[in-house]
């Protein structure tokens, strides 16, 4: 993996949690350690890949009040981060960056996966010191390919490119640890102007470009007929533009996922470990699974988030997909794939282990 990776993008970090997992091996209950909180239910782009195009884009937010004494209790119960995330571009809530420094001050570390068009000067300088790490979706290399992999207009990415240009002046004048990256979904439509990309993500001063694949959504109407094996000579490019301060992660292995469908693991097990709280304060088992019945917790604004994760609902849940549900339904390379590889060897040792 090498310094290309030091992030633990293409890998877990579940590694780094051992008494929670431990916990989890003799059967004990855990709270989670990350929770994915949607803001806000509504998006200003309609990407062509969207992973949650099937919810409908709903004008809905989270109640700042609520939201502020959840993310307080999340604190207490020993959750360790929040991505400010979820369905919809984050930045339209409006009282996101009060959010942001409201969790950090609970003692949670913050993040955050944007488009980045509203993240506009004036932002940056309420949330860099208070936030880990700020990924951008930016899915084309050229205003062309990202107008028509966004489905918005072209000056997007004019803006989007202005807009991180700033926060990287904001964090150097101040001092701010936050990392800052881009993400590009690699597709037929932009692959032309990825080393572009890269190459403008070098020289603005951001830490990463993240190129990753594909994937789908079973109720999602999109599809691309995609075989990653072809990119090589392309993360041969990208690769020679990496510099000390600036890395490029070439999501090679989830690639070969994409390409043979071989998941590594049978069961998902990570569901004890992480949470989706959507737009709407419905906590879900599973971040790629909003809307189905089998991972619906419960409501925060009904009820506190210890009383969901502790309460019977989720305990039936949860022991009805371990026991039954069929991962055949689930996306390759969902966000805790590599989390599962790694619980499924726990779960299932080779032989000879103490020969260590």
């Amino acid at each position: 993996m090498g310094q290309q990776d030091r992030f633990r993008i293409d890998s877990h970090k579940l590694i780094y949690h051992p008494q929670r997992v431990a916990d989890w091996l003799a059967g004990k209950e855990v709270f989670p350690i990350y929770v994915e909180v949607g803001p806000a239910g509504i998006c200003n782009c309609r990407c062509t890949f969207c992973s949650v195009d099937y919810i409908g884009y709903k004008k809905r937010f989270l109640a700042t009040a609520m939201l502020t004494e959840r993310l307080a209790e999340m604190a207490r119960l020993g959750v360790k981060s929040v991505m400010f995330a979820g369905e919809g571009e984050p930045f339209l809530h409006r009282d996101l960056p009060e959010l942001i420094v409201h969790a950090d001050r609970c003692g949670i570390d913050v993040a955050l996966t944007t488009n980045g068009i509203l993240m506009r000067p004036g932002i940056p300088e309420k949330i860099l010191g208070h936030t880990r790490w700020i990924k951008v979706s930016c899915n084309g290399g050229t205003p062309e390919s990202y107008a028509a992999v966004h489905r918005t207009k072209g000056e997007d990415f004019e803006r989007v490119i202005a807009n991180l240009r700033h926060a990287v002046r904001v964090r150097e004048e101040h001092g701010y640890d936050c990392t800052l990256g881009i993400q590009l979904i690699l597709l037929p439509e932009n692959e032309a102007g990825v080393v572009r990309l890269a190459e403008l993500a070098r020289d603005i001063g951001l830490d990463y470009l993240v190129v990753k694949p594909y994937t789908r959504h079973y109720r999602n109407e999109h599809d691309f007929e995609i075989h990653y094996d072809r990119y090589n000579s392309l993360a041969d490019q990208l690769a020679a533009l990496a510099t000390p301060s600036f890395n490029v992660i070439f999501r090679t292995r989830t690639m070969a996922v994409w390409d043979s469908g071989d998941r590594g693991y049978e069961k998902c097990l990570a569901l004890p470990f992480w949470a989706h709280i959507d737009a709407g304060g419905t906590v879900w088992g599973c971040g790629a699974h909003l809307e189905d019945e089998r991972f619906r917790y419960g409501n925060i604004n009904d009820h506190s988030f210890q009383e969901i994760w502790q309460g019977e609902t989720r305990r039936r849940l949860l022991a009805a997909c371990e026991r039954e549900f069929d991962i055949s339904a689930c996306r390759l390379n969902c966000r805790m794939a590599k989390v599962n590889q790694y619980l499924w060897e726990l779960r299932n040792p080779v032989e000879h282990v103490n020969f260590i």
